[in-house]
């Protein structure tokens, strides 16, 4: 078994970024820009808007962030995305999801400049995707991809399953898994709560990719033996050993399953570090792209 690390992995990525970064200084041009939006004070989204902030410092983009009352008006989170779209010094935002339930994602979602949308979560993004034209890719999948590329996991010709059919994860992984692309070329099946027989899938897959947002969903008898695992999941289960009362689990009950399995993620330490990376990588395709 061989752990798919992505703490080692985005360690380098954001050296390769910060690289690029400088060079642009020494040229002069314009220094990566990226702004995130914050509703309210989820703990979880605190947490990752904080790491994003941190890392953008980290490879010497600029950054902005911008924090809103969990009772604002839906009309003022558009406006205040709207003077995003039009601050020509910010080259991608994102807008923290969930937001709380007064407020129309899809709404929100739409308002965004798609040139700026380095979440990859614009109708226009997601549909360039399916064309096999991509423009931004949504920062989860696109982490998947990377990882498996550069650990260079074979997956042409091999049956994939991807467990959740998410805008965010799910569906965009499926996208990504099936295009004539290395890594891609692999016959995928999605699955999700209404999939009767779930083992019947999951036990015959080559790769397995699990983004259902259960805790410790998927156990050793819902695998193969020599299977791929990436478990996108990550959760807080209370943990009375644990000096802060709770420890952070995936989808996967690693182990149980990690013994058979040839690569597996970790949580932590796995997906989440990757798609950070990839919203910076995205936010400087925006800022090459505006060159």
């Amino acid at each position: 078994m061989i752990l798919l690390d992505g703490k080692k992995l985005s360690e380098e990525i954001l050296d390769e970024i910060a690289k690029k970064v400088d060079k642009i200084k020494k040229n002069n041009k314009k220094v990566p820009h990226l702004a995130a939006i914050l509703v309210g004070n989820d703990g979880a989204s605190e947490t990752y808007v904080a790491s994003k902030v941190k890392n953008c410092e980290k490879v010497g983009f600029n950054s902005t962030f911008i924090r809103l009352d969990a009772d604002v008006s839906e009309q003022k989170l558009l406006e205040t995305i709207q003077d995003l779209n039009e601050n020509s010094d910010i080259d991608g935002f994102i807008v923290q999801l969930p937001l709380p339930k007064h407020i129309n994602e899809s709404k929100i979602t739409d308002a965004i400049l798609p040139s700026k949308d380095v979440d990859g979560f614009h109708p226009t993004n997601v549909g360039y995707l399916a064309l096999g034209n991509p423009k931004f890719v949504s920062a989860t999948p696109n982490g998947v991809m990377e990882m498996l590329k550069r650990y260079d996991i074979d997956t042409e010709g091999k049956y994939c399953v991807v467990l959740g059919r998410s805008n965010i994860v799910g569906s965009p992984m499926a996208i990504l898994m099936s295009k004539n692309t290395k890594p891609g070329n692999a016959t995928v099946t999605v699955c999700h709560s209404k999939t009767r027989n779930l083992i019947e899938f999951t036990s015959k897959a080559d790769i397995l990719i699990v983004a259902i947002g259960k805790p410790e969903f998927i156990t050793s008898n819902m695998v193969k033996e020599g299977a791929v695992i990436i478990d996108v999941g990550i959760h807080r289960v209370a943990d009375a050993s644990k000096k802060s009362g709770f420890k952070l689990v995936g989808d996967v009950k690693f182990d149980e399953v990690a013994p058979k399995s040839s690569y597996i993620t970790p949580v932590p330490g796995g997906v989440g570090l990757m798609t950070i990376c990839s919203l910076l990588q995205n936010t400087l395709k925006a800022t090459e792209n505006s060159f």
